[in-house]
């Protein structure tokens, strides 16, 4: 039954209502200040046609008002049709009482996605074990302590540093134990660690300017450059970056590689070059950063172990799951040197402000339960198969067209003849086909006579699901040129 004017709302026996924020001025008459409040909150929209509020005793003990004063407001504003109220059900926004409509922000329209997605770095989204990482969240959550729900470690949880410990050993051969394992949310935030910041883990005016491959990702040039690290680039060959450039550079101290996939040329670093890089870091007293892009995904050729296998206290060790399962998890691993720790925990803070601890829990139950392999595995045969179709679309429809760096990793590189690569792009633009070319990724203070300019397209052959690849594929043969 309704109330009517100058009754009390009913109200259910056991009340327990929702919050409502309503700010009432200190002077006045506290009831005509209340139905001020709730008619203006209804009237704009922030209450809409329908929503329960709380019961007038919980809103009057909320707002520091009388019970009376409450209820004659609510029951003053059913009465004008703000508000309904029926035995059993509570007191809620009347469906006649319209609000305003609200006035929306304008937001830049954004540009459709792309017909076909070829760009590198990207797992294919929809290959996320989601039944397997909910079962290990469960047993996680399950087993988790108490103390998992609080503060955070900056080192990251106890749990996930001791199954990556273990993993690492096994998969790539790292040697080290959880002390020397800091978590982190990812590559670029490992890098953030390591030179951002006010207390860096490497400071330049201590390590020197950083020695980089001539190609690499702009988004990590990028955060150098915010960061004020002076780079030096290294040319690169076909045995990956060459490593003797290091001694015409006195000053530099540290080099950042990608020692099992140079990205994004392909192929892993030679083993003469492996050598003589950590032993350049002994001898400049230095350090070797060791990105291991696409480690576990090679498909025609033995595992390159880790470079940090040869030198432990030489060496950082910079890992994530942003290929292996997706870049959606936000979580990394740095394997530091034990005189590193220490520093790098400094730079984090007393508190972990970006890893959840559920995730890390959930992750070293993934691992630990074998999970993490068994999609490693799956998914290693699943882009060794999307590399094959690539390869044998290439030969069919564009055999004169070289494809390298397929030996491992989730792309390959095409290289075009020289001075075609712009054109290529816009008629891949025009088709709506995604793919980016490879003058992106050459450092911009390369040199043509250190190294001169190749023209190529970067594939990545994992991002399209499974039934969009085929079209994909059709799309990048129709863009490249014929054979001059």
């Amino acid at each position: 039954m309704t109330d009517t004017r100058g009754t009390h709302p009913s109200e259910p026996a056991h009340p327990t209502g929702n919050d409502l924020y309503l700010d009432l001025p200190v002077t006045g008459g506290r009831r005509a200040a209340l139905m001020a409040a709730l008619r203006e909150a209804i009237r704009s929209g922030r209450l809409a046609p329908g929503t329960r509020l709380p019961p007038y005793r919980a809103l009057a003990a909320d707002l520091g008002l009388a019970r009376n004063t409450a209820a004659e407001a609510y029951a003053e504003l059913v009465a004008e049709g703000w508000l309904t109220a029926r035995q059993g059900s509570g007191t809620a926004v009347a469906e006649r009482a319209e609000p305003a409509p609200r006035a929306r922000a304008r937001r830049p329209s954004r540009r459709p996605g792309p017909t076909h997605d070829l760009r590198q770095g990207r797992p294919d989204a929809s290959s996320f074990p989601r039944t397997a990482w909910l079962a290990a969240a469960r047993r996680a959550l399950t087993a988790a302590p108490n103390e998992a729900f609080g503060p955070g470690d900056p080192q990251g949880r106890r749990e996930l540093r001791t199954v990556l410990a273990d993993y690492l050993a096994r998969v790539r051969g790292v040697r080290t134990d959880p002390d020397r394992i800091v978590v982190c949310s990812g590559f670029a935030h490992a890098l953030r660690l390591l030179f951002d910041g006010a207390a860096p883990v490497l400071p330049p005016a201590e390590y020197g300017p950083l020695a980089v491959e001539a190609y690499g990702l702009g988004f990590h040039r990028g955060l150098l450059a915010a960061s004020g690290v002076p780079v030096v680039p290294l040319p690169i060959d076909e045995q990956g970056a060459r490593a003797s450039e290091l001694a015409r550079h006195p000053d530099v101290r540290t080099a950042l590689l990608t020692p099992a996939h140079q990205f994004p040329t392909g192929g892993p670093l030679h083993p003469g070059r492996r050598a003589a890089v950590v032993d350049w870091a002994r001898g400049r007293g230095g350090l070797v950063l060791e990105d291991d892009y696409d480690g576990e995904f090679r498909y025609d050729r033995q595992p390159v172990g880790a470079l940090q296998g040869l030198d432990p206290e030489r060496v950082v060790y910079l890992g994530s799951a942003s290929k292996s399962l997706t870049p959606a998890l936000r979580l990394g691993w740095m394997v530091l040197p034990d005189h590193l720790v220490d520093r790098a925990l400094a730079a984090k803070g007393e508190r972990e402000g970006w890893a959840s601890a559920l995730d890390q829990l959930t992750l070293a139950e993934f691992i630990d339960s074998g999970g993490y392999d068994r999609h490693v595995r799956r998914m290693r045969r699943r882009y060794r198969d999307r590399r094959d179709q690539l390869v044998d679309a290439l030969a069919a429809r564009a055999p004169h067209v070289e494809v390298s760096g397929i030996a491992a990793g989730l792309h390959a590189v095409l290289r075009l003849e020289p001075g075609t690569e712009r054109s290529v792009l816009k008629a891949a633009a025009y088709r709506g086909l995604a793919v980016e070319g490879l003058a992106d990724y050459r450092h911009p203070a390369i040199g043509e006579e250190a190294m001169p300019a190749v023209d190529g397209l970067v594939v990545g052959y994992a991002t399209p699901p499974d039934h969009a690849y085929p079209a994909a594929l059709g799309a990048l043969c129709d863009i490249l040129p014929p054979c001059g």
